[in-house]
């Protein structure tokens, strides 16, 4: 089961320290960058409660090609459940004409998608904790649309929310560069049984003026600036196959900005899939000792992402 207790303790300390708690039609929803400033602490402690308290989440200063920048960093010996089973976005919330994208914990009690069917998981827990990523509070509605759905009264409830264009936004989006790696493996059919253990550091990009920049800035971060590496126990033959298929220079639009992307397809939900994954893979073959990696930095395109004026 996803470490609820850990994730509830990470709850509680960001209420310790903050004053944006908010109690909606009887939940308690946490603002983490909406109307409240937010910031590293609590992108920190919403990243780490979007992975069910199962992944320890820092920030660190990392190099790409030469090129310095702080990062987040992700580190987990339970992968499947922590990025699958809680932070995949994969329960779409939709209330009032809005489209709610959830994650956490949460995602493991009601068991949307066919995700859960392959993983044949599911929690119970008298605590729930959903993260969302969007640019406004929840209301009512959607608070007794997820009560009813998690089967739980609104007072065991809790609603942690960050815009994409936010400090706490862009930390919880860069904590799932690992994430996309396992995704993108779900997607090649892998057989996610074998995964041991998985880490991955991303650079952190600097928060965009609206959330259009703000989707572009983030997935650019992890497309071309992320390494994941993953413990398995496998064949090499299995492992030489796959890897060179996993990075984003394997998806169709490589080279790309998200921005560019996203202009030329209208909308940003309208991507392939395909886009969303890390610059580079590795995967360590804990039967073998080996090691097979594919994908590159691009650290001119981070750059250009992220609009910096070096002098």
């Amino acid at each position: 089961m996803a470490n609820t207790e850990t994730s509830g303790r990470n709850v509680d300390r960001y209420e310790a320290m903050s004053s944006n708690e908010i109690n909606v039609g009887g939940a308690t929803v946490l603002d983490c960058g909406v109307h409240a400033e937010g910031g590293f602490e609590a992108g920190l402690l919403l990243a780490r409660a979007c992975l069910g308290g199962l992944a320890d989440v820092t920030l660190i200063w990392a190099d790409y090609e030469g090129y310095r920048w702080p990062s987040v960093s992700v580190a987990t010996d339970h992968p499947v459940r922590a990025c699958m089973a809680s932070q995949y976005a994969g329960w779409p919330i939709k209330c009032g004409g809005k489209l709610y994208m959830g994650s956490g914990p949460a995602c493991a009690v009601v068991c949307r998608g066919s995700l859960f069917r392959e993983l044949e998981y599911k929690d119970e827990t008298d605590v729930i904790v959903l993260c969302l990523e969007c640019p406004r509070l929840p209301d009512e509605d959607v608070v007794r649309l997820v009560a009813g759905e998690c089967g739980c009264s609104p007072e065991r409830l809790y609603i942690l929310a960050a815009p994409t264009a936010s400090v706490a936004g862009t930390v919880q989006v860069a904590a799932r560069a690992l994430e996309t790696a396992l995704f993108k493996l779900r997607r090649l059919k892998y057989d996610l049984g074998k995964i041991v253990s998985g880490m991955a550091v991303c650079p952190l990009s600097p928060v965009a003026g609206s959330t259009k920049h703000a989707l572009g800035r983030t997935n650019d971060a992890i497309s071309y600036g992320a390494v994941a590496q993953i413990h398995v126990r496998d064949e090499d033959d299995a492992l030489r196959k796959i890897v060179p298929l996993v990075p984003s220079c394997a998806a169709p639009e490589y080279g790309k900005s998200y921005v560019d992307i996203k202009t030329e397809h209208n909308n940003f939900f309208n991507l392939s899939p395909e886009q969303f994954n890390p610059a580079v893979i590795e995967m360590c073959n804990l039967s073998t000792g080996r090691v097979f990696r594919a994908g590159a930095i691009r650290a001119d395109i981070l750059a250009r992402s992220f609009a910096v004026e070096a002098f």
